[in-house]
């Protein structure tokens, strides 16, 4: 199957226009996370969450309400606790999730038993609250929190150190370097746009960047390959031409790749629930931004900054030098 027979789109001759856009939604993410910041999950700055069943055993009584859930919590000094609905609306499960910080150490587990005790007296009577009523809680130490952040940065650190370094074994020093700029590109616009909406940054989260960085590198590297190649047997003819010949070349086998990727992702997020709403939405957005960068940025920057430091005919004998 293929999309795309006998493509010739202009995609070096449009590229200052892809690095307008580029520039732009990178700035507008940049701004986005100096000024809204990371909505970290209880992951990473500590906290509690725990998972409530308040059915009464009197089946009289009516359903608890999710307002009268926020207001116990927030009389008791939880005015920002996160609550939501588990499965139905019209059902009596909740999850609770109260964020810590690095300089607080409250038992905010323990106070959680407190309050349900305390405020909902008559659908916790006849039953153990600390197994039947709260069905679930974990709790993270702030301390926990902040080096599990720090060691998240420090992975994604090396994890596009490590790509580098193959990238540069296997090609050459600049395709890496611009390999790089592209996954950084396409991770700032997914991190930008869960800082702008305010959505919780989780470890799923940082799953779903891992997964893009690799997609996307994946993609950049099939083109870089056909441009290498191209090369080999095309060395007089122009750079430009070469870059974007072998970038339509594989256009058939990019669309469809990211298609079906697409797609799956989007099912995830349409109809995996709530757990995967985020991973799916991250994952989504990656699969965009990743095939964009891939046909627009990455090739376009190997021609652009090999140029800046050699001739044309230099360039090319550097890129085509490796096996």
């Amino acid at each position: 199957m293929r999309f795309f027979k006998n493509a010739n789109y202009p995609f070096v001759e449009i590229r200052k226009f892809s690095y307008a856009i580029s520039i732009i939604l990178i700035l507008t993410a940049v701004i986005g996370i100096a000024v809204r910041g990371f909505n970290w999950s209880i992951d990473f700055t500590g906290g509690v969450a725990a998972k409530l069943d308040l059915t009464a055993i009197d089946s009289s009584l009516p359903k608890v309400k999710i307002d009268e859930l926020r207001d116990a919590l927030k009389n008791h000094g939880y005015p920002e606790a996160e609550i939501q609905h588990i499965g139905a609306i019209e059902n009596s499960d909740f999850m609770i999730k109260i964020k810590g910080s690095e300089e607080d150490d409250v038992d905010a587990k323990g106070q959680i038993i407190e309050i349900i005790r305390e405020n909902f007296a008559e659908y916790v009577e006849g039953r153990d609250i600390t197994n039947e009523v709260i069905a679930e809680i974990y709790e993270v130490g702030p301390k926990v929190g902040g080096e599990l952040r720090r060691d998240v940065l420090f992975a994604l650190g090396i994890a596009l150190i490590l790509m580098i370094i193959y990238i540069w074994f296997r090609f050459e020093l600049v395709f890496g370097l611009m390999a790089i700029v592209a996954l950084a590109h396409d991770v700032l616009i997914v991190i930008g746009v869960f800082a702008l909406s305010g959505k919780e940054m989780t470890i799923q989260i940082i799953a779903a960047l891992l997964t893009i960085v690799g997609y996307s590198i994946n993609d950049t590297i099939v083109i870089f390959d056909r441009i290498r190649e191209s090369l080999k047997v095309r060395r007089k003819e122009p750079l430009d031409k070469v870059i974007n010949d072998s970038i339509n070349s594989t256009l058939s086998r990019t669309a469809i790749t990211s298609l079906t990727t697409f797609l799956a992702t989007l099912s995830l997020y349409l109809f995996g629930g709530q757990v995967l709403n985020d991973f799916a939405l991250a994952m989504c957005i990656g699969v965009i931004a990743g095939t964009y960068s891939s046909i627009f940025i990455a090739s376009n920057l190997v021609k652009d900054f090999g140029r800046m430091l050699k001739s044309e005919k230099q360039t090319i004998q550097q890129l085509t030098r490796r096996k």
